[in-house]
């Protein structure tokens, strides 16, 4: 997303940045548009597992997007003061995320009206106008925004360690402890609510960055068998740490499972191993990328169910072929209407809504 790890062009061109930024968007519109409308699938069925693999291969987009902000933060932590850092984010960031984010408020007191009258189950009340905000801002994707922001503060706070190990051990401590208390809940254990879950992440970018040089041409030697093979390892894990925690976990599928943080760290790898992305770049990712973000959630949530009424398909009951078909016709479908709309408000006055 390019207000969230792109300031404007850094001292040094990193061409690739964009690319993954645009695949680790793809990622998570695609993870969105699988879990879609999906219900009940039998456990342990083939269906099943062809859902949760799906769902896994999608995994790595969250994790990608800390990486990346925090490659390109060091810099940006040198030339502003914490205040002006924090003001610039805002300023670019916050505003387009609270409109959006409103929109999708909006859509649900409507939805809760709707049904309501129809339904006369006196649920359109303040209690439940009230609720909607807290799913939104807590468990929809526009959880985000909030942890990002508050990562950076705690990363400006300790900027001046920035290069620490011993800040980055005490961060990596506070990630192992939510990737735990998955299995044991001692508190809420869904990953859209851990504050201090994803600031190792920033804190790992900037070694990145910090190193690039020696990485990269270290990288360069590492055969891309090792780094697939690696992948289908961890993602082989992420399967078994799924089921291990389905029916006892309220969040199953959590990015913070230990897995699924190795799964994406080698999926980040072979994505910087690769490099090249033509066609990503054609995309414009980053131009369109942050506002694909706050827009295609609403068009999953609003617009995908009344186009499916009209279908008449309960994804519950076709085969799995058909089922595979569906989700990735939803992905497409989804991803295309978000950039074309986000590229066309990029044209208009109103391009600031979409971070441009």
């Amino acid at each position: 997303m390019q207000n969230l790890v792109n300031d404007a062009t850094g001292k040094k061109n990193y061409v690739f940045i964009d690319a993954i930024r645009g695949v680790a968007m793809m990622s998570i519109v695609a993870e969105h548009s699988v879990a879609f409308n999906v219900t009940d699938i039998p456990f342990g069925s083939t269906k099943y597992w062809v859902y949760i693999s799906l769902i896994q291969i999608t995994k790595f987009g969250t994790v990608a997007f800390f990486l990346l902000a925090g490659f390109l933060i060091g810099e940006k932590f040198a030339d502003y003061s914490p205040s002006q850092y924090l003001k610039r984010r805002i300023s670019t960031t916050f505003g387009p995320w609270l409109f959006w984010s409103l929109v999708y408020v909006l859509g649900a007191v409507i939805n809760l009206r709707i049904k309501a009258r129809i339904y006369h189950d006196n649920e359109f009340n303040a209690h439940n106008i009230i609720e909607q905000f807290r799913i939104t801002y807590l468990y929809t994707s526009y959880w985000f925004i909030i942890n990002f922001l508050i990562s950076i503060t705690i990363l400006l706070i300790f900027r001046k360690h920035l290069y620490s190990l011993i800040l980055g051990g005490t961060l990596l401590l506070c990630t192992l402890f939510y990737a735990v208390d998955i299995h044991f809940e001692w508190i809420d254990p869904r990953h859209t609510t851990a504050i201090l879950g994803f600031v190792f992440f920033l804190w790992l970018g900037a070694q990145l960055r910090k190193h690039w040089d020696h990485i990269e041409k270290q990288a360069a030697k590492v055969p891309y068998v090792v780094l697939i093979s690696l992948a289908i390892l961890t993602f082989g894990a992420s399967l078994y740490e799924m089921t291990e925690l389905r029916g006892h976990s309220i969040d199953p599928f959590n990015t913070l499972r230990i897995s699924n943080i190795f799964f994406s760290l080698v999926v980040f790898a072979l994505l910087l191993r690769i490099k090249n992305y033509k066609f990503i770049n054609s995309l414009k990712p980053r131009q369109t990328t942050y506002g694909i973000y706050l827009i295609h959630y609403i068009l999953l949530v609003y617009l995908f169910p009344e186009l499916l009424m009209h279908l008449n398909l309960n994804l519950n009951t076709p085969s799995i072929p058909l089922f595979v078909a569906y989700k990735v016709v939803t992905f497409a479908t989804l991803y295309t209407l978000t950039l074309g709309l986000v590229l066309l408000i990029g044209k208009t006055k109103a391009k600031k809504l979409v971070g441009n």
